[in-house]
């Protein structure tokens, strides 16, 4: 067989086999498959890349007659409907009878389920064909990841009873897990918003069926109502007067004396506003901002990652800041009405964190260029307020920054 000459070929020659399929869902599912290595390898903006993928194999194979290429060009119609000549796409006499219902689903239920400390939502979604002969009930589930800000992964597939029964038993009983049912326009609102960012990652997420499935959980999320204005974004960091009002809470608070965080304490206040600036600095860094949003996974990505990267800490500093974490830790989950099973994994984490924390402090070999510089520069007694001193150091380290890149 000749080789294809053409991605459009390519295509044509993977879906030799669509009329053969038992139902509209099952061609959806293989269309979908077929558009995510499109996806995948789009540099930027997945989506477009896609839709304008459709577009051309539309117009190259309008007319083609088999019955094979018929239908492909009906499934990647209804499942990238605002391609242009998508409307006018006609499966022919040929087509097998289930392709009238290609796209042509309802409904039935929304929830949603996650972690207590909001690491991570997940959306799930269930459909019916409008006609049985579609095939059977389904699912759309996503995950979205509130410490990155990207729908992580999208998955249909059924059958749907099955799937919602399972969620059902993986999180009852767990005290740190949570299930209801879910607005269906907020579950469209916050599943569309994160996924607009992940499909202008310059790398894609390495597991899950995120690159297949994501035509097909496009095609399914806009079924949903549109979500009410406004009330889908990234939340707004703290102003500073916010900032200063919730140190003062949490400074007069119980977990900020049984941490021995005492403010009246002159040698060390200036280390602890420092410290607390770190952890208020390192929150609004997120995506999905929330200064009380402490859990395992963001202490871990605070303490031996992203602190070390971004600020010169000296000897009290680094001294103090697992303290005020585990402190403002605790602080933040009586705010947010964790359970103490909770809280109290978290302290463990961070506990079991500080030895790894101390030695990356003292090798450094998280920093960046310019951290690495900041820290050089204090060692070698630089005042960073005086403008002669510091451009003397910088003239005299000059070939050493420009070698690490600082």
């Amino acid at each position: 067989m000749a080789t294809p000459q053409t991605p459009y070929d390519a295509v044509l020659h993977a879906a030799r086999d669509v009329t053969r399929l038992d139902t509209a869902l099952d061609a959806e599912m293989l269309g979908a498959a077929l558009l995510g290595s499109v996806y995948s390898v789009a540099e930027t903006d997945r989506e477009a890349a896609v839709r304008e993928f459709v577009t051309g194999f539309l117009a190259a194979t309008s007319r083609r007659r088999t019955a094979a290429a018929r239908t492909i060009r009906s499934v990647f119609a209804a499942l990238v409907p605002d391609a242009e000549g998508a409307a006018k796409v006609n499966p022919g006499t040929q087509a097998p009878a289930w392709s009238a219902h290609l796209g042509r689903v309802h409904l039935t239920g929304t929830w949603s389920y996650g972690d207590v400390y909001g690491d991570q939502t997940s959306y799930l979604a269930t459909f019916a064909y409008d006609d049985a002969a579609g095939g059977p009930e389904h699912a759309l589930v996503a995950l979205v990841d509130h410490n990155i800000g990207i729908t992580k992964d999208v998955f249909v597939g059924g059958p749907a009873g099955r799937i919602v029964e399972q969620v059902r038993e993986m999180v009852d009983g767990d005290e740190l897990t949570w299930f209801r049912e879910e607005d269906p326009a907020r579950m469209h609102g916050e599943v569309g918003r994160h996924l607009a960012v992940t499909d202008d990652l310059g790398e894609l997420p390495a597991e899950g069926s995120l690159a297949t499935d994501r035509a097909l959980a496009g095609a399914r999320l806009a079924l949903l109502p549109p979500p009410t204005a406004g009330a889908t974004r990234d939340a707004e960091p703290l102003s500073g007067d916010q900032r200063t009002e919730l140190v003062r809470a949490f400074l007069a608070s119980p977990e900020a004396a049984r941490y021995d965080l005492d403010p009246s304490d002159d040698a060390g206040l200036a280390s602890l506003h420092f410290c607390l600036s770190l952890l208020l600095d390192h929150a609004a860094s997120f995506p999905d901002a929330d200064a009380l949003r402490w859990s395992p996974t963001v202490a871990e990505l605070f303490l031996l990652d992203w602190v070390h990267r971004r600020a010169v800490l000296d000897m009290d500093d680094a001294a103090m800041l697992p303290r005020v974490l585990r402190g403002w830790a605790a602080y933040a989950a009586r705010r947010k009405g964790l359970p103490q099973a909770a809280a109290e994994r978290t302290d463990t984490a961070v506990e079991e964190m500080i030895p790894e924390f101390a030695r990356l402090y003292s090798t450094g070999e998280r920093r960046s260029p310019a951290t690495a510089a900041v820290a050089q520069l204090m060692a070698d007694g630089v005042d960073p307020d005086d403008p002669a001193a510091l451009d003397a150091w910088i003239e005299a380290n000059r070939h050493r920054l420009a070698d690490d890149g600082a």
